[in-house]
């Protein structure tokens, strides 16, 4: 697929979708502390694309997510997407991803950065009932006076706005503070040269000063107020060329780095002395002093289109994040699509480290790849572990569990279901491994592969969620994948643990 081929205008079509209901609801009614919540997927690749390569990309294979942000706490990195999933659910895989339906955003979490433990969805039209639809997160977390860390998850109210969540936990609840969004297309500063004040990036500074920048077309910067939830002073114009959309920001050095995402024109009229960008990429620009428009300077371009790494040509939208000392760049392909037999539109996040200087705050160009990035620390197979974490999955639907962010495997009528997990560290030889599951079928658990040598073969009868013990089958130590497969057409799989 040749890139010239591609004319679409995205953020025309995203403003075109969002204006089917762009008239507010103003009965927003209070605030709302909403328990995550999740579809029940049943439609699902018919071949995961982890499973048996080893690949690490997308993170989730068993659902379609966008424009990913991140934030770290208490060890784990801790990943927000637009949730495609929903799209697709309500249009099937002929229709086309034009986001109209998508009210939810997507929580995941890592600490191995291979692993990653599906929290569910956030869903936004009920925490918030005025919004139009959900894209595009961004997060920020601080500690505040009453000792407890608040985060602060800004998303796109669709194109016309950008909207706020907060929440005490990386996983909520999340309550809306405002009945309306933070910031729109009539917010002075914004309104009359900006055609979107959407896909949001924010950042906390060395001196504790947030910052939010938005929109589409046009890029808009704006100190945020001490509550995180108000703007405090002028909204100031960013002259980055070629805009197009998918702003953040990050803060490295003393310097404001804004990330956006470059437009699909020739370029024919670039106005700097730097090389001509590539289409549709991801550019960045500095400053030190972000309310002064001409402190910022453009610097170069660090992501290129997917198209331009093998995969199809698609919108772009990446997170930068430092993470135990490394780099990485979150962004989205439309790789997964082709395992649901579908070439209509849907996304899936992804992530590959990039090599950033911060002396010089110089982003070096980045990669895309199906293998991903290498796991930095084992799993620990002697502590609980949810069923919800996953290197690969086949097989099997996600429901909620009884608390916030747990979630439950179930596996799907007429079909085996498989929950890979790697880089399993036996320090010791275990003598049994212990399971909270109900239904009736049978868990066997392989080594490295689907059909593998069996570890253990537990035997699940039970209405109930009930912990299972079963002796092993093979000693084993040292460091290995497992997987564990779902045999059975009712099997709820809560989480397990070898003693």
């Amino acid at each position: 697929m040749k890139k010239k081929n591609i004319q679409t205008s995205i953020l025309s079509m995203v403003i075109a979708a969002c204006m089917i209901s762009h008239q507010q609801n103003a009965q927003a009614g209070e605030n709302q502390s909403l328990q995550n919540d999740s579809v029940p997927y049943v439609t699902m690749p018919d071949v995961s694309p982890k499973l048996t390569t080893g690949d690490g990309n997308p993170l989730l294979d068993f659902m379609f997510t966008a424009d990913p942000t991140a934030v770290e706490y208490n060890g784990r990195i801790y990943v927000y997407a637009t949730n495609d999933q929903q799209q697709y659910d309500s249009i099937g895989g002929y229709g086309k991803n034009s986001y109209e339906y998508i009210k939810s955003l997507v929580m995941m979490s890592s600490d191995d950065m291979t692993n990653w433990t599906y929290h569910g969805i956030i869903k936004t039209d009920s925490i918030a009932p005025w919004i139009q639809t959900s894209w595009a997160p961004s997060i920020a977390k601080r500690e505040e006076a009453d000792g407890k860390t608040h985060f602060y998850l800004y998303f796109s109210n669709s194109g016309g706005g950008t909207a706020v969540l907060t929440s005490t936990s990386p996983i909520g609840p999340w309550s809306s503070p405002l009945n309306h969004s933070l910031v729109d297309t009539n917010t002075p500063g914004i309104a009359g040269e900006c055609k979107a004040a959407f896909d949001p990036g924010v950042v906390i500074d060395d001196k504790g000063k947030g910052w939010l920048t938005v929109g589409g077309g046009c890029a808009r910067i704006m100190r945020l107020g001490k509550d995180m939830i108000s703007v405090d002073g002028p909204i100031k114009p960013i002259r980055a060329p070629h805009h197009f959309e998918a702003n953040e920001l990050n803060y490295i050095n003393g310097t404001y780095i804004y990330t956006y995402n470059i437009d699909w024109q020739d370029f024919s009229d670039w106005p700097l002395p730097t090389e001509k960008p590539t289409t549709c990429c991801m550019s960045y620009m500095t400053s030190k002093t972000p309310l002064v428009t001409k402190s910022w300077k453009y610097q170069h371009n660090y992501m290129k289109n997917p198209g331009d790494y093998g995969f199809d040509y698609s919108n772009n939208h990446t997170h930068l994040h430092k993470f135990r000392g490394k780099w990485y760049v979150f962004y989205h392909t439309m790789s997964l699509q082709h395992s649901f037999n579908t070439t209509a539109g849907f996304r899936n996040v992804c992530v590959d480290e990039i090599q950033v200087d911060e002396n010089t705050v110089n982003i070096h160009m980045g990669n895309q790849t199906l293998k991903g990035v290498k796991q930095i620390q084992p799993m620990n197979p002697f502590i609980i572990q949810q069923a919800e974490t996953t290197a690969a999955t086949q097989g099997v639907k996600f429901t909620n569990g009884k608390s916030i962010g747990d979630m439950y495997a179930v596996t799907v009528p007429n079909k085996t279901g498989i929950i890979a997990v790697r880089g399993v560290e036996f320090n010791k030889v275990p003598s049994s491994l212990e399971i909270k599951a109900s239904g009736n079928g049978i868990i066997e658990v392989r080594r490295d592969r689907p059909d593998g040598e069996v570890i253990a073969s537990i035997k699940v009868g039970t209405p109930q969620m009930k912990l299972i013990e079963s002796q092993l089958q093979k000693n084993m130590t040292g460091t290995m994948d497992l997987c564990f497969v779902l045999k059975g057409n009712n099997i709820t799989f809560d989480e397990w643990k070898f003693k």
